[in-house]
């Protein structure tokens, strides 16, 4: 007997139906990551190239080892290791020992995402978590850069890319002070068109400022990304070092060297935009924002680094949750008492 359809019918939630899935948002950031990639790679060449495909690797195998078996095909091509991975890898330096990126991949998905249970639960961006791991652990390893200007050419190697694990590298004489450090240490600025255009020392992936603000850009359009979180770092970081500057111009940089030096622009885009790890709430994402501007301002200007983008991200990341509990907005029928 044929069932009539019912005038009713309940259906268990989410009733919204999202557009995008999870694997087109993946490869949405990942297609817009490729023009800074690209850039890095011209700039230092082939050990840019294997310091990416070390971290890469380290996240990918490590998703797959500990992920249930049954679970194991659908992880990889939901494309969020290999994200990861690349993520990380755009912020090393060129000249990194590949055991040693393969290790911050590993710790980007075991520590950043596996251990929390896995995608959409984990608390901070895995791929900084990978980042703040190695900083503590190779302290010296990751801040030594390389000048893109030397002229080595595309095939060139670094010596450290090739070091066997757990032995001492050896850099060639390729030690360069970044943008943001030859301020902070020695009051020297870097030209706004080398900041642009990504001629300078400094992680493989985050020198271009003109590249990553494309990729931004294709996000934005997409609406793959939140507009008020990139949108709230930037213009508080404007104005707070824009404030700095006019205090002491020789002491301070100025908004535009603090918008497109170190980190910030990748920071800002691809890492704090994070729906898993920013606020649900239009207000919570300001608020979210603001004190990554603020964090990334006071840290660089009067903290121990010259970068502060990385701890800036992580603390925002651990007060999320409380910033979406203050910023939920009022439920419908309740919290007016009746006359």
């Amino acid at each position: 007997m044929k069932q009539k359809d019912p005038r009713l019918r309940l259906q268990a939630a989410p009733l919204l139906r999202q557009q995008m899935t999870t694997v087109q948002a993946m490869q949405d950031v990942i297609y817009a990551l490729l023009p800074a990639t690209l850039a890095g790679i011209w700039f230092f060449g082939l050990g840019a190239v294997l310091v990416l495909l070390a971290s890469i690797a380290g996240a990918v195998l490590t998703e797959w080892t500990f992920s249930p078996v049954q679970q194991r095909t659908g992880r990889l091509l939901d494309g969020s290791g290999l994200l990861t991975g690349l993520l990380l890898g755009l912020t090393l330096p060129p000249a990194l020992p590949l055991w040693i990126a393969f290790i911050g991949g590993a710790v980007s998905i075991g520590l950043g995402k596996l251990i929390w249970g896995g995608l959409g639960y984990n608390l901070f961006n895995p791929a900084l978590v990978g980042r703040a791991f190695l900083g503590g652990t190779f302290p010296n390893a990751m801040t030594t850069w390389s000048d893109p200007t030397t002229g080595a050419g595309f095939f060139h190697v670094y010596s450290s890319n090739l070091t066997l694990p757990f032995m001492q590298a050896h850099y060639d004489a390729i030690s360069a002070a970044t943008p943001l450090g030859l301020m902070k240490f020695e009051h020297q600025p870097t030209p706004l068109l080398d900041l642009m255009l990504g001629n300078t020392a400094g992680c493989l992936g985050e020198t271009s400022g003109l590249l990553l603000l494309a990729g931004g850009v294709y996000l934005l359009l997409r609406r793959n990304i939140d507009w008020r979180i990139p949108a709230g770092i930037l213009i508080v970081v404007t104005l707070f070092s824009g404030i700095l500057s006019l205090v002491d111009a020789a002491r301070y940089p100025g908004p535009l060297f603090s918008v497109f030096s170190g980190g910030l622009l990748i920071g800002a885009f691809y890492m704090a935009t994070d729906p898993v790890t920013s606020p649900l709430t239009p207000r919570g994402a300001w608020i979210f924002a603001a004190g990554i501007g603020l964090l990334v301002v006071l840290i660089r200007v009067f903290g121990g680094f010259p970068e502060g983008v990385m701890y800036a991200i992580l603390l925002m990341n651990a007060v999320t949750p409380l910033i979406d509990r203050y910023t939920q907005p009022r439920v419908f029928g309740k919290g007016i008492e009746a006359k």
